[in-house]
């Protein structure tokens, strides 16, 4: 019987090195797909020998995803057990400032990228007993984040799909869950958004937001494709949002006018 098999979109760094090499640690086969083939080479140096195949593709080009997927079926006998959609960025800023052109990709990778992973993996999914779809989602899926407006819609649309699919699969033997991380240890917050010169790590960091390790994100990884809940969350920040969310939504908007200016509580 061939050994399990994940492949990981967003492979070359952050989330998706993490829970290759947690997967490979395990005995799995790990197809590490992303756009940067640096990354992907640097990810695959981490992993056993024979553990891993490479695939640089764009998750917006189902083309890609349907050359990827076939490569690495010939690498993995066939299986696919967990397609883990990961790809992703994060861009940030107030929307009036952010370019329509930049809502574009950020819906095209964020969202897009994981509806093609789906539909070009499903053969693969319903050809290997037991199989899983991990879709990565955000804290800022519980509730829309200011200054991360599309982003957060991106997020609660993988929300949305995920608990869809969960209930439509489920006939087909297939799980589906997602990750709900807050702030996460990975390159994502190096980055210097259109209003500030500042990277997000400093600002979180200030204003004494935790930020949680990466390997925390692989470990829920695990839990989640071998668990019972639809959405995990990662993080105390995290957990915190989600259950405000349900009971006191109200709060966290006074909360978050705050933080962004827009007005005192009340307003």
């Amino acid at each position: 019987m061939a050994r399990k098999a994940i492949f990981i979109t967003g492979g070359g760094s952050g989330i998706g090195r993490a829970v290759a090499r947690h997967f490979a640690g395990q005995g799995w086969f790990v197809g590490i797909a992303d756009v940067n083939a640096q990354g992907i080479d640097e990810t695959a140096a981490l992993l056993p020998d024979g553990a891993a195949s490479r695939h640089v593709m764009d998750v917006r080009d189902r083309d890609q995803w349907k050359a990827a997927l076939d490569a690495f079926a010939r690498a993995s006998g066939g299986r696919l057990d967990v397609l883990f959609n990961n790809a992703g960025i994060g861009s940030g800023g107030q929307f009036i400032d952010m370019a329509p052109e930049e809502a574009d990709r950020l819906i095209a990778i964020n969202f897009g990228g994981v509806v093609n992973g789906i539909y070009m993996a499903l053969p693969l999914l319903r050809a290997t007993p037991g199989s899983a779809i991990l879709n990565t989602g955000s804290a800022s899926g519980f509730y829309g984040v200011g200054g991360l407006a599309v982003y957060s819609a991106t997020k609660f649309a993988v929300r949305g799909l995920t608990e869809a699919l969960e209930i439509e699969f489920a006939k087909h033997g297939i799980k589906v869950r997602s990750l709900m991380p807050g702030f996460i240890d990975t390159p994502l917050l190096d980055q210097v958004s259109a209003d500030s010169n500042e990277p997000a790590r400093s600002r979180l960091a200030a204003s004494g937001f935790e930020i949680s390790p990466v390997e925390d994100v692989a470990r829920a990884a695990w839990d989640a494709v071998h668990g019972d809940r639809v959405h995990v969350p990662v993080g105390k920040m995290a957990r915190r949002l989600a259950r405000l969310a349900r009971w006191f939504p109200g709060l966290i908007a006074r909360q978050s006018k705050k933080v962004d200016g827009l007005g005192a509580a009340g307003d």
